[in-house]
Order: C-alpha cells, then sequence, then structure tokens
C-alpha cells in the first residue's frame, strides 16, 4: 500500500513507519517463508467475536505502555505480569500493543503473553498496512487484528479484512465517523470499534459513539473505544447499545491496571 508521505496526520505518519518497518522486515524473513511457516503450523484461533453475545461488561483491557498522545504510560510495567493481572481482575480479553515506535510494544509481547496464557483471547493492536503483518499476528499467537478504516481507505480495508478472516482471525474494523461506518458496514465487519478520538486534535469525546450508534448494522457487535474511564461509562454506553469495551490507558497509568479494571468493571474502590 503507498502511504501518503505528505500527510501532517499523526495516524498516516504511524501509517508510514509500519509500512517502512515492514519492507525493512521482508528482506530478513520474506512473506514467502512467512506463509511457509503458517502453513506447516496453522493454528485455530481462539473465538474472539463471541465474546460479546453475552449480557454484561465485556472489557478488552489493553497492554500499552506509550502512546503519541500521552508519551510514556506505564514503561516500567512487564507486558507479561499486566497479562495477568488483567486476567484475574476480570478482562474478557486483551489488546497488545506491537507497534515499537510510537507505543513501545513489541511483537514479541504479544508471543510471550499468547505462551503464558494459551486460552485467553487475544487482539493484536497496531497499524496493520501490508498484508506481511498478517502473517505475522497470526503466527505469534493473535486471535484478532486490528483495521482502521481511517488509514487504509475502502478497497484496502476490505482486502486486508478479507485475507484475515482467510486465516481465521478476527478482524476489530475501527471507525471514527459515519462515512468510515460505511465502508466497514459495506464488507461486512462482524465486529466494530467506534474510536471516540478525534484524528484531527486528538481530543476524545463519548457523544462519537452515540452519534454513530444508530447507523450502525444491527447484526455486528459494537466495542467502544477511548476515554472509557468509570463504571458509569461503561452502564451508559453498554445501555446505548455497546456489546463491548476497549480500555487500555485509564488502567494503565495507575500503575496497577488489574485492580483498576476491576473498579471500572464493578464500580469497587
Amino acid at each position: 500500500m503507498a502511504l501518503d508521505q505528505k500527510t501532517q496526520s499523526v495516524l498516516h505518519r504511524i501509517g508510514h513507519s509500519a509500512q517502512t518497518r515492514v519492507d525493512e522486515q521482508k528482506k530478513r524473513l520474506p512473506l514467502e517463508q512467512l506463509q511457509a511457516e503458517w502453513a506447516a503450523l496453522p493454528r485455530k484461533a481462539n473465538p474472539f467475536t463471541a465474546l460479546f453475545g453475552a449480557d454484561g461488561l465485556h472489557v478488552i483491557a489493553e497492554v500499552k505502555l506509550a502512546s503519541p498522545s500521552r508519551g510514556d504510560i506505564a514503561p516500567e510495567l512487564d507486558p507479561v505480569a499486566v497479562a495477568e493481572d488483567y486476567l484475574k481482575h476480570g478482562a474478557r480479553a486483551l489488546s497488545v500493543l506491537t507497534e515499537p515506535f510510537y507505543f513501545k510494544g513489541q511483537l514479541d509481547y504479544l508471543r510471550a503473553i499468547r505462551k503464558a496464557f494459551p486460552q485467553a483471547s487475544l487482539l493484536q493492536k497496531d497499524f496493520v498496512v501490508d498484508p506481511y503483518q498478517i502473517y505475522e499476528a497470526a503466527l505469534a499467537g493473535a486471535d484478532a487484528i486490528l483495521i482502521i478504516v481511517a488509514l487504509l481507505g475502502a478497497k484496502e480495508s476490505r482486502f486486508l479484512h478479507d485475507m484475515a478472516r482467510s486465516l481465521g482471525l478476527s478482524v476489530l474494523v475501527e471507525v471514527h465517523d459515519r462515512e468510515e461506518l460505511e465502508i466497514a458496514k459495506d464488507f461486512g465487519a462482524e465486529l466494530i470499534g467506534i474510536n471516540n478520538r478525534n484524528l484531527k486534535d486528538l481530543s476524545i469525546s463519548l457523544d462519537t459513539t452515540h452519534q454513530l450508534l444508530p447507523y450502525c448494522p444491527k447484526d455486528a457487535y459494537l466495542i467502544c473505544e477511548s476515554g472509557l474511564k468509570t463504571h458509569e461509562d461503561l452502564l451508559a454506553m453498554r445501555k446505548a447499545g455497546c456489546h463491548g469495551f476497549l480500555v487500555g490507558t485509564s488502567l494503565m497509568q495507575t500503575g496497577t491496571p488489574g485492580p483498576a479494571l476491576q473498579r471500572i468493571l464493578y464500580g469497587e474502590g
């Protein structure tokens, strides 16, 4: 995929960085080799989309050490220990940041968490711009990947979505506005993440979710992303029609993400 290097969008700068990273990795380990490894040792992904069908507050808790907007969030925490803490305190699934430059993530974090918790449901959180990354995610143990419509556009989002599904992975398709939502609906996204962050100024408002929910497909599972800080936030979004919640920064920045997750889930403390 050709990314616009001239754009000043943080998202597209990260996307360009991801493509550069992939191009370098291909020199060391060609796509054909990844495909051969997958063909030899295909792993059946744990069910992911079905996690959100039942009643309740279902949180995808995020292992997130840094971000472009916040800088370092919890660089001292061990990702595997964070994953264990989350799972002990009620996480329905885990999101693992693997983007190295802006979020200080690593694919090795995903591998290590998968090895430690074989039955956990894992979303790889990265900026997917190339089929190569989907094979990387699958081999590292992801059950689901993230596709960002604002980064990829309609054609590439559909292509990468369908490719991931062909490997047995679930896909969280992230949208920010009505136009992106219509794109996700058009190619039949089953898991739609509504990101409440404004990509122009990086502000966050839960009103974004409220505005988009009436236009969401009835047969899709809807995940509210960004800006969720309290038990009341989750209750309000669940009542509005969301099936799950992606929560990271507000948990990680406490330094004790597991107990923080318990508080947001149950209103304790």
